[in-house]
């Protein structure tokens, strides 16, 4: 399973993974702690797959900073995210060396470190770009 099924929700900790769409929203389960929420078209979503950070030069998609961690570590758990800024900082400068310090607060750093032990922890660690579908090979 790749990051495209995988969710963030505004206002509740960790990340999620899309188990089914409903009528007036969908259901999720907490990769944390594994119970499911229904989730309302009032709350904030955004999907991992389309997250991206910012460089100096360009936008890097989440999915390549997640495989720089996992190359880092070689597959295994990084840091924790509540250390202090300056670790978590100097962490994702050696990731990420052209990061936009203006742009890439220490909470986002934080959110991208939770996030990768949460997926490495689920092993959900394939980062591949997704495949692009085309009529043509039909």
């Amino acid at each position: 399973m790749g990051l495209d099924k995988i969710l963030s929700i505004s206002g509740k900790p960790g990340i999620y993974e899309l188990k089914t769409q409903t009528r007036s929203g969908f259901v999720a389960e907490s990769l944390l702690d594994g119970k499911r929420i229904s989730v309302g078209l009032r709350h904030n979503v955004s999907i991992l797959s389309e997250i991206a950070i910012y460089t100096l030069t360009e936008e890097i998609p989440l999915r390549e900073v997640f495989e720089k961690i996992k190359t880092k570590e070689n597959g295994g758990p990084t840091i924790h995210h509540k250390v202090s800024k300056d670790e978590l900082e100097e962490f994702f400068f050696n990731v990420v060396p052209d990061y936009d310090e203006d742009r890439v607060y220490p909470s986002d750093i934080k959110k991208v470190v939770q996030w990768y032990n949460i997926l490495q922890k689920n092993n959900l660690m394939d980062f591949s770009a997704p495949e692009a579908t085309s009529d043509e090979e039909e």
